[in-house]
């Protein structure tokens, strides 16, 4: 599951984008004005930002450059009625990777936050393959040498999020920030969910750095 930041102020729209996004499986921060993006997006992690060139206070492209300024790198959708060229090549140029204009099908959105996804962390399909096991993300399907293994909701997007970049360790606030506030988990929780996924994985896939969070091991060192 990815955490994405939606900022549109658009009400029936903007519900609309929640609810699907939610029943793909991501966790949807929605707000509907630049500088409350501005705001989370200093205190948060996000793994894609969906932004509309029209806002009230300022432009979705001023606040993508303000985000490119500071180095950042999360892949950006825009989202907007616009569609001539020149507004479409203005968004590209000011560092979108990619660019939606309305009326769009929800199917076509949801597959492109899935490219956007995978271009990012480096996967070339639905299918991200580590060692002997394969996540599909279109189906939240896991596989262990070709066997499936059931995993809960949860145990599927902790292991997503450490799967996105195996080796780097991931932080117990990080994982925390992979569900909404309302599921949010506590540390104990996350505790008991990879003490699960170990015994349906084997030991050797996550490992734990102590007082730190927990990492997916490189499929060099996986069993």
């Amino acid at each position: 599951m990815a955490t994405v930041l939606l900022v549109e102020d658009d009400l029936p729209l903007g519900n609309s984008l929640q609810r699907v996004l939610a029943m793909a499986g991501h966790h949807v921060v929605w707000l509907r004005s630049a500088g409350d993006a501005r705001r989370f997006l200093d205190e948060m992690d996000f793994a894609l930002l969906l932004l509309d060139i029209c806002l009230p206070d300022e432009t979705g492209l001023s606040l993508l450059g303000w985000w490119r300024g500071l180095g950042r790198a999360t892949p950006v959708m825009m989202i907007t009625a616009r569609d001539s060229i020149s507004e479409r090549v203005q968004g590209l140029d000011a560092g979108a990777d990619d660019y939606l204009a309305r009326p769009f099908a929800m199917e076509e959105l949801l597959s492109r936050v899935r490219a956007l996804l995978r271009r990012h962390s480096g996967q070339v399909s639905n299918t991200w393959q580590l060692g002997a096991l394969s996540i599909d993300t279109a189906r939240r399907r896991i596989l262990l040498e070709n066997e499936e293994v059931a995993l809960s909701s949860r145990e599927y997007d902790i292991l997503l999020a450490l799967a996105a970049e195996p080796g780097r360790v991931m932080t117990r606030p990080q994982i925390e920030r992979t569900h909404s506030a309302a599921d949010a988990l506590d540390s104990n929780a996350i505790d008991v969910h990879v003490y699960k996924l170990r015994k349906k994985l084997g030991n050797g896939w996550i490992g734990t750095v102590r007082g730190v969070g927990y990492v997916l091991d490189l499929p060099s060192t996986a069993p």
